[in-house]
C-alpha cells in the first residue's frame, strides 16, 4: 500500500511558476513509477507527466512539454512537478499517482492522492 499526499497548489498569474510536491508513505517508494494527472471542472482527468523508478526516464503530455518538469527524491519519498510559464488552461486539480513497474506511462495507476488545486489567472 502507498499513501500519497499532494501539496503546493495555489493561485498564480499567467506566466508564473508553482512547484507541486507529493509525499508518499511506505518503504518501497523507489520501486514505483510516479505520475501526475490533472482534472479541470467538466473535463476528464488527463495525464501530465510520469517518471521512472530512478528518475532517469520521464514522459510528458504534449501540452506541458518544455514547461513542466517532473522529478523525484527517493530518499525523501517525494515526487515533484515544477510548473513554469503557467497558462490559464493549466488550471485544474492536480493528482499524484503511483504504480508498480519500471517504465513511466500514462496508465493505469494503482494509488492516487487527494489532489491539490492550481488556479492560473489571466
Amino acid at each position: 500500500q502507498v499513501q500519497l499526499v499532494e501539496s503546493g497548489g495555489g493561485l498564480v498569474q499567467a506566466g508564473g511558476s508553482l512547484r507541486l510536491s507529493c509525499a508518499a508513505s511506505g518503504r518501497t517508494f523507489s520501486t514505483y513509477v510516479m505520475g501526475w494527472f490533472r482534472q479541470a471542472p467538466g473535463k476528464e482527468r488527463e495525464f501530465v507527466a510520469a517518471i521512472s523508478w530512478s528518475g532517469g526516464s520521464t514522459l510528458y503530455a504534449d501540452s506541458v512539454k518544455g514547461r513542466f518538469t517532473i522529478s523525484r527524491d527517493n530518499a525523501k519519498n517525494t515526487v515533484y512537478l515544477q510548473m513554469n510559464s503557467l497558462k490559464p488552461e493549466d488550471s485544474a486539480s492536480y493528482y499524484c499517482a503511483a504504480r508498480r513497474g519500471p517504465i513511466p506511462g500514462r496508465g493505469p495507476y494503482d494509488y492516487w492522492g487527494q489532489g491539490t488545486q492550481v488556479t492560473v489567472s489571466s
